[in-house]
């Protein structure tokens, strides 16, 4: 059985690979995450294929599967990664409050045989948050290592009117649509 390898310490992208019933293990890319690549959607496949490409060469010699994944909120163009404190975090949900995003998550799946590159997109809508609620969200530290800084299988659920699109991609991994890419691909797990 091959080797797979998930390039990415999220422990959310782990608990969903875990779910969909892959044994791999977690191997983070130590690689700077630089956002380029013209559109949006190159910009987040790239991230991808940075994570997963690093991983890739440096286990190669045992011919594994990596998949990597990056995840980015798209409001109005502009691009929100993880928030570097508490005001950006603050300034990112008050900008989101009462309106739709979309939520982009980019992945890699490289092999000796494949180098697959694809984006899932999902669009959230919040409903209005209060400044308190914002603050209230932001004391509990959730927001700092999130993209778009929330995480929608906690807390903030409550806040989440409507969601079109994949679930899973908005929690960090588009976990139907990667079984679907390997599959249609013939790489052998």
């Amino acid at each position: 059985m091959r080797r797979i390898i998930l390039a990415s310490k999220s422990p959310r992208r782990r608990e969903l690979l875990a779910q969909a019933g892959y044994e791999f293990d977690i191997i983070p890319s130590d690689k700077e995450e630089v956002m380029e690549g013209g559109t949006v959607e190159n910009i987040v496949m790239n991230l991808a294929r940075i994570k997963a490409n690093d991983v890739y060469h440096r286990f190669k010699e045992q011919n594994p599967i990596v998949i990597g994944a990056d995840t980015i909120v798209v409001y109005e163009k502009e691009i929100f990664g993880k928030p570097k404190d508490a005001a950006e975090a603050a300034q990112m949900l008050s900008r989101l409050s009462g309106r739709t995003h979309e939520v982009m998550t980019g992945v890699c799946i490289v092999s000796s045989d494949e180098n697959i590159a694809f984006y899932e997109t999902t669009k959230v809508t919040f409903y209005e948050l209060t400044n308190q609620e914002i603050e209230d969200y932001i004391s509990t530290g959730d927001p700092l290592d999130k993209a778009g800084a929330y995480g929608i299988q906690g807390v903030f659920a409550k806040f989440v009117k409507e969601i079109v699109g994949d679930y899973y991609n908005v929690v960090g991994l588009p976990i139907a649509r990667i079984y679907q890419e390997i599959k249609k691909s013939g790489i052998e797990l």
